[in-house]
């Protein structure tokens, strides 16, 4: 029967060298065996030094993306990655809301890991009100955590309070992603807050590598890949973490610079 098998959407933009954006996203969903489409919302040209140049896609072309899969095909998970600015936000928002795409996991791409910022602030506001009320699960890194909620996370304790605002800001379940920007530490720790109350901490060691493009994108895509194949919440979550952590853990040489995370290495280490 037409549409049995798990499908995932990711919105976001198309990366050229594969490493991170929609190219991540596709690599994650074919890698969790899950049937993944895409809305692509903007076109980088770049390679493991560099992005030179970016276009952005028409919203009455992204429209169309949304109604044409949504007339096809049963999404079941869906999940945003880099929008460039207040019009493309808003049009994702208003199409998700017209469609049913499943369940959404919002990659808050605001900052980068080091806190350099993305986005204007202009767009940074649309997304927090029009795309933070939308998520199932959102997956901010430490710098975007302490953006949208105007705090100054430091201990623990900061972590399950940022988690609090930022359902107190409509996001379902919450998976703030530790700082990984010290040569010297040993773990990477990220903090979850589930809809119903729950948290814990999920610890995986630090590798010491310039090959981690896409992992952001890698890890929303891979707890939207559980999700539209049934597997509940937290255990999503959990199954991501360990996915990124094998994908960095062994390198793949590929570019010269910055490279990607190896998937395959992932799919490997991971039921």
């Amino acid at each position: 029967m037409a549409n049995e098998y798990p499908q995932a959407l990711t919105i976001a933009g198309s990366d050229s060298d594969g490493s991170a954006g929609m190219q991540a996203d596709l690599h994650t969903f074919f890698a969790r065996k899950v049937y993944g489409t895409s809305i692509m919302t903007a076109c980088v040209a770049g390679n493991s030094y560099g992005i030179a140049a970016q276009v952005l896609l028409p919203t009455d072309f992204i429209s169309k993306e949304f109604e044409l899969l949504a007339a096809d095909y049963q999404i079941r998970a869906s999940k945003t990655g880099m929008l460039a600015n207040t019009e493309l936000i808003e049009t994702v928002a208003e199409n998700y809301l017209k469609y049913d795409f499943g369940p959404l996991v919002v990659d808050p791409v605001i900052m980068t890991k080091h806190g350099n910022m993305l986005l204007e602030e202009a767009a940074f506001e649309s997304l927090k009100k029009l795309l933070v009320p939308l998520a199932t699960v959102i997956t901010p890194n430490f710098y975007e955590a302490q953006k949208l909620t105007n705090l100054n996370i430091q201990t623990e304790i900061d972590y399950v309070k940022a988690a609090k605002q930022l359902q107190k800001l409509g996001a379902k379940n919450v998976m703030i992603k530790g700082r990984h920007d010290d040569p010297q530490q040993a773990r990477v720790n990220d903090y979850v807050l589930l809809a119903d109350g729950k948290d814990f901490w999920l610890s995986e060691p630090y590798h010491h590598t310039d090959r981690i493009n896409g992992t952001g994108d890698t890890l929303s895509a891979c707890i939207a890949a559980e999700i539209a194949k049934g597997t509940d919440i937290e255990t999503a979550i959990r199954i991501a973490k360990k996915f990124v952590n094998a994908a960095i853990e062994k390198e793949i040489a590929v570019g010269h610079k910055f490279g990607p995370i190896n998937h395959w290495q992932a799919e490997d280490n991971i039921e």
